[in-house]
């Protein structure tokens, strides 16, 4: 009785029955020995789908099932939501070096490298398997077992359907690309959680691209482990996700420990996870996540897959990244609802939802399926994000300049406006300042509290000074580094000068 109350429970959201329809018509359709893809946003519950299709493949066709995974933790739980289903289920592993009992099971979980080792020593073979299913299939890892399993149906399943490799686009494995729901419907159907997104204007142009099209990790830990940029990641988090249960992901492990050491200093409760962990102490730091309120755990890629935390209320991406799976994987570690929970935030430090759009936007999958060199090559490349930045002055510091009707000065078209009167370009810097000196002057008593005002004003001054560079035309970092310095003095001296006028 007991399997049956568990089976009971696994049962089918409307928007999975019918991706599950849609997939058994192509199963049926295809001639055997197609490859189709299934694609469904992380935390749309994929492996619930495919093992209703295991469950449903095995009763129709009396063959056999392959699920492959590429670690170890989704292993685990695929076998233990396929027995949820009650499909008896044996997990090829490291121990497994020879299969005497595989008539006494229909389906197979199995690691890819381990499968393909024992494959290459020809210790396993496998009869009677009609369907392979690949989870996380945009991994390149799986391409060597498609050769063992020509005479089988090969089901990919992925949040994103796009290769990690440019140089093997997916499209050359798979035949048919199937879309589930996406992420905005999922989101008003309260399947996902709702992300209130920020992002932080950071130059990343010290950041350099590695072979595999992402930044490295040597110059992304040169520039996130700088005391400015662990600066501007405290700050984000205590304006936005103070006292909330945070997750950081960081691109070097480098990062990841001044980031540790960073909070902590500031008093707060946080730790620290890489692969260099072992088991025990994994188990132990996720155990301390999982129960503590305001836990921060600040990691490398290692939690993008295979981990699961619904209590999350806060993700940081300190890291950019130009790969659209990752960017998904990161951001999708916040989205799982719970009854208290229907939102969560997202603090980007990477650029990285200007270069992909928001986390909730519609994505054209079939297009990024078909064409990947296009879509890859029309990624946003840094500087574009830069020029488009606006800045958005904080709500706190709005306030310390409440008796201010405008606080707001256009540099491009200013800069517009006196190119068209053939006036010198520096008159456009010499207004802003004056902007600037005014509001500091009308929001303080005296010259003193003045001061203290525009030294806040440093982020806009900076955002000023980089949109009058790129207007001229000259955007060195020691040209723009000088221009900050000079404004600032300036900006000293013209409030002394309107406070003087005053008297």
């Amino acid at each position: 009785m007991e399997v049956n109350k568990e089976i009971k429970k696994k049962t089918l959201y409307d928007y999975q029955e019918e991706d599950l329809n849609k997939i058994f018509k192509h199963l049926e359709k295809l001639p055997k020995g197609t490859n189709i893809l299934y694609q469904l946003p992380t935390g749309g519950g994929k492996t619930v789908v495919f093992s209703e299709i295991t469950r449903r493949f095995i009763e129709q066709t009396g063959k056999k099932v392959m699920v492959l995974t590429h670690r170890i933790e989704l292993s685990k739980q695929t076998s233990k939501m396929l027995k949820g289903f009650g499909v008896a289920n044996k997990v090829i592993n490291s121990e497994v070096k020879e299969l005497y009992d595989q008539d006494n099971y229909m389906c197979f979980v199995a690691m890819v490298e381990t499968l393909n080792n024992r494959l290459q020593e020809e210790k396993v073979k496998i009869n009677n398997i009609g369907l392979v299913i690949i989870d996380e299939a945009h991994y390149n890892s799986f391409r060597k077992l498609f050769k063992y399993f020509e005479d089988s149906t090969i089901l990919g399943v992925t949040a994103t359907p796009l290769s990690s490799n440019i140089k093997l686009p997916m499209k050359d494995n798979y035949k048919h690309l199937i879309i589930g729901e996406s992420i905005k419907s999922l989101i008003d159907k309260q399947f996902l959680a709702k992300a209130n997104l920020y992002n932080y204007d950071v130059s990343l142009r010290t950041l350099k691209l590695g072979i595999n099209g992402d930044y490295t990790v040597k110059s992304s830990d040169e520039f996130y482990s700088a005391h400015s940029m662990l600066g501007k990641l405290l700050t984000a988090y205590e304006e936005i996700a103070k006292g909330t249960k945070t997750l950081i992901f960081n691109n070097g492990i480098n990062t990841s420990l001044y980031v540790y050491e960073t909070f902590k200093k500031a008093g707060y409760n946080v730790r620290h996870l890489d692969n260099k962990n072992t088991a025990t102490e994994r188990k132990e730091i996720l155990d301390w996540f999982a129960k503590t309120p305001d836990a921060i755990l600040t990691s490398v890629s290692i939690l993008t897959t295979g981990f699961d935390e619904p209590t999350v209320e806060s993700i940081i991406l300190n890291r950019a990244t130009r790969s659209l799976t990752l960017y998904f994987q990161m951001i999708g570690r916040g989205s799982r609802v719970l009854p208290n929970k229907d939102e969560f935030n997202v603090i980007d430090m990477g650029n990285n939802i200007a270069r992909f759009g928001p986390w909730d936007a519609p994505v054209d999958w079939q297009e990024i399926f078909y064409f990947p060199d296009f879509y890859l090559e029309n990624i946003k490349n840094d500087e574009e994000i830069e020029r488009d930045f606006v800045y958005e002055m904080p709500n706190e510091l709005r306030a310390k300049f409440s008796k201010s009707d405008n606080i707001t000065f256009d540099v491009k078209a200013e800069y517009k406006k006196i190119f068209a009167q053939g006036k010198k370009s520096k008159v456009v810097l010499e207004k802003s300042i004056e902007q600037h000196a005014q509001i500091c002057v009308e929001n303080s008593e005296d010259v003193f509290d003045a001061r203290i005002l525009a030294k806040e004003l440093k982020d806009e001054i900076s955002y000023r000074v980089k949109q009058y560079s790129y207007c001229i035309m000259n955007n060195t970092k020691n040209y723009k580094e000088w221009l900050e310095e000079d404004y600032e003095r300036k900006l000293r001296s013209s409030i002394s000068k309107m406070f003087a006028a005053r008297m």
